[in-house]
């Protein structure tokens, strides 16, 4: 649950207000589907033991729609010609009311809950006896379970400009609802509306974006608003005003839209959906916070400057990195000790707290390897290709920064310092979202890499989120991040995957196999086996399944490599053809990740029956196999699809930093733009430069063309950038 909607907890009695724009749709017509929606999630609630009271509009909107239609029945073809008179707004209430709540009733019966009416005006709340009356009257209704529901009786309505003045105790229905809200002492009014909530901006303009917690010091000035509601008399304007003053007399209000499934349910459950209004806001979220829009934006503009900079500087800043680290490590293991405290109160198992764990070694590590990064040849400006167009017309392909990556990982927190050093050696601006067992370690390292960053570029070359929420904001921000790159469970992966339009690298699960065919070197593989399981059991490269060769079993080999990985204390499970053969428990599915000291054994025929065992159970990451017979290796690397196949070689070689690459933000099992242990490499794109004499196309007359490659100096088609320039 999100920090600011934790007050749900003890919400008892809500108010729902409907606008014109959820109760009908764009013709006029009453929107039976989507009201049918919106009153089951209010017999849940209500079912649940909430109070739930219903402030309806559109019953003007509904009427003005049946009496225009037994108007033109009833009309000559000569009355049809003539100017059309506005329909009386009073008579169209009368009508509309009287329909719209049939259809309540009928929607209410239908899921045996008892609906009441209670029509209203203005005037009835100057009187106090009404008023008492009133909230006696509703409470006894919801003691009943009976689900009250209120408009405004506007067809007999004494103001004289009903959907104008503003003068009055209430002057629309969300300003009814809002007072009703206060009157009725709700714990929660609810305004639904046809858009998400409160935008900066027109909700229209693809520059405004969605306000999550409305804070009346900073937003009362901030925002304008686009037009009035396409039916009703208010509009977004009116309700803000609406929940400004409930909020600030107590009520927390969440305008939110009336057209996405089950949004009442999820404001109740705590999601963060909608603009929340609370008088306590400000508290939470200072007033110069930026959202996860600005956050990606500033990324985006220190990138440009950081690719601004020389060769030079740019190393210098990881070369910062590196010193920095270094000289904060009892400060970095202090925050760590405290996570992985943490974690291991909290129940988690050893897996997760291995993962955790940040020892003054792997500080040093991470030290040197921030060092090579910086040492590593400068990967902007590279001229990829060089070709003569026409002549003196020349075209180049020189590598450039994707832009601003969103990197979400779990438990890791070296991966917050690969990552980073990565971003920075290719210019790239990032997002940063790592999981909340890691917060402390992350919040420290973040702080110890920005706080070298030169201020000609800026800390906010590298952001970090701390709440989960608002990743989905920044799923959405096509239009600033360039690529997302997800760590952790398959779960996440595949959520994030369906979650967002921008392209997403990376891999779900590591389920690396191990192939020891019949002509292995037995004590090589064993060498092999052991580190490739217990060199770090929960790295994504760790050996997950054991394949042995049928004729292993016979001549022993088998049995030696099931005593090794026992002696090391590896939980080995049983495949259909081992279960059986040696005493151990039965796997129940081929597709596991183990990230611990377990993996499951089978027994294959030959290296063809091994090579389809990895395509149906594998996940395309790391394979191996341990033979001397060379025809049969390379039989076996040419088939295998997956990201990196190994002949002779553990599993655990599969890695960013051991590859040379310095570090790596992940491994991808995808085929598009990088594959397996992506480094700078894999963050950089292209584009193209072209360096001509005037030349016009002229429908390619004036031109001959001679696409003919250039070689540079040192005789290869490109050469490498000095800088960003």
């Amino acid at each position: 649950m999100d920090p600011t909607r934790a007050f749900v907890k003890n919400v008892k009695r809500v108010v729902v207000k409907v606008g014109t724009a959820v109760v009908t749709r764009d013709d006029g017509r009453l929107a039976v589907g989507r009201l049918g929606a919106i009153f089951e999630q209010l017999e849940k609630l209500n079912s649940r033991g909430f109070d739930i009271i219903l402030v309806t509009s559109g019953a003007v909107g509904a009427g003005r729609q049946r009496l225009k239609y037994r108007k033109m029945i009833n009309s000559s073809f000569a009355d049809l010609q003539k100017p059309q008179v506005e329909l009386d707004g009073k008579a169209c209430a009368a009508v509309g009311q009287n329909g719209l709540m049939a259809l309540y009733d009928t929607l209410f019966s239908q899921l045996d809950v008892t609906s009441s009416q209670l029509l209203v005006t203005d005037n009835d709340f100057k009187n106090a006896d009404f008023r008492m009356q009133l909230t006696q009257t509703v409470d006894s209704l919801l003691d009943l379970r009976s689900i009250p529901i209120f408009n405004e009786n506007d067809a007999i309505s004494t103001r004289r400009a009903p959907y104008e003045d503003s003068s009055g105790i209430f002057w629309d229905n969300d300003s009814l609802a809002a007072l009703l809200a206060m009157e009725l002492k709700a714990d929660l009014l609810v305004l639904l509306s046809d858009v998400d909530g409160l935008y900066s901006g027109p909700p229209s303009d693809p520059r405004s974006k969605l306000i999550l917690t409305y804070v009346k010091q900073k937003h009362q000035k901030a925002i304008s608003f686009g037009d009035k509601s396409r039916m009703g008399r208010g509009g977004m304007d009116a309700k803000v005003k609406a929940a400004v003053n409930a909020a600030y007399s107590g009520t927390p209000v969440v305008i939110a839209s009336g057209y996405a499934p089950n949004n009442i349910i999820k404001v109740l459950n705590g999601e963060r959906v909608g603009t929340l209004f609370h008088k306590d806001a400000h508290m939470w979220i200072p007033l110069t916070e930026i959202g996860p829009h600005e956050m990606a934006v500033s990324a985006r503009e220190a990138s440009r400057k950081l690719q601004a900079l020389t060769s030079e500087e740019r190393k210098k800043i990881l070369l910062d990195v590196a010193s920095a680290l270094e000289a904060n490590e009892q400060f970095i293991m202090l925050g760590n000790d405290a996570d992985v405290e943490a974690a291991r109160d909290a129940g988690y198992d050893e897996a997760l707290v291995a993962r955790l764990a940040l020892k003054s070694s792997k500080i040093r590590a991470l030290a040197e390897s921030v060092r090579r990064l910086a040492e590593m040849e400068e990967p902007i400006g590279q001229v990829l290709k060089r070709t003569e167009l026409a002549e003196g017309l020349v075209l180049e392909k020189k590598s450039c920064p994707l832009g601003v990556l969103l990197i979400i990982f779990e438990s890791r927190p070296d991966a917050l310092v690969q990552i980073a050093s990565l971003a920075i050696r290719s210019g790239n601006g990032l997002l940063l979202k790592g999981g909340k067992e890691a917060k402390r370690s992350n919040a420290i390292l973040h702080k110890v890499i920005t706080s070298v960053i030169p201020k000609t570029v800026g800390t906010k070359l590298i952001g970090l989120l701390t709440s989960r929420e608002d990743i989905p904001d920044l799923l959405k921000l096509d239009d600033v991040i360039d690529l997302v790159i997800p760590r952790g469970s398959n779960k996440l992966v595949s959520q994030i995957k369906n979650s967002t339009k921008i392209p997403v690298l990376g891999h779900s699960d590591g389920i690396c196999h191990v192939y020891v065919d019949k002509a292995a070197n037995l004590e090589m593989a064993k060498k092999i086996v052991l580190d490739a399981k217990i060199d770090y059991p929960a790295a994504c490269n760790a050996m997950e399944t054991l394949l042995v060769h049928k004729d292993l079993l016979a001549s022993g080999g088998l049995q030696e490599l099931v005593k090794e990985l026992e002696q090391e204390g590896v939980t080995l499970f049983a495949g259909p053809r081992v279960n059986g053969v040696v005493s151990f428990s039965k796997a129940n599915t081929f597709h596991h990740e183990y990230n611990s000291k377990a993996c499951t054994i089978e027994i294959v025929n030959n290296v063809d029956e091994a090579i389809d065992h990895i395509h149906s159970y594998g996940s395309s990451h790391t394979e191996c196999i341990v033979t001397d017979d060379q025809d049969v290796a390379e039989h076996f690397l040419n088939r295998v699809d997956s990201a990196a196949v190994f002949h002779n070689a553990s599993t655990r070689f599969c890695d960013g930093a051991r590859f040379g690459l310095g570090a790596e933000v992940g491994i991808s099992t995808s085929k598009i733009h990088a594959r397996g242990p992506v480094g700078v490499e894999g963050l950089l794109t292209t584009r193209w430069v072209l360096r001509g004499k005037g030349q016009v196309v002229e429908g390619d007359k004036g031109v001959v063309y001679t696409h003919k490659d250039l070689l540079m100096a040192n005789g290869s088609n490109g050469s490498n950038g000095s800088n960003g320039h």
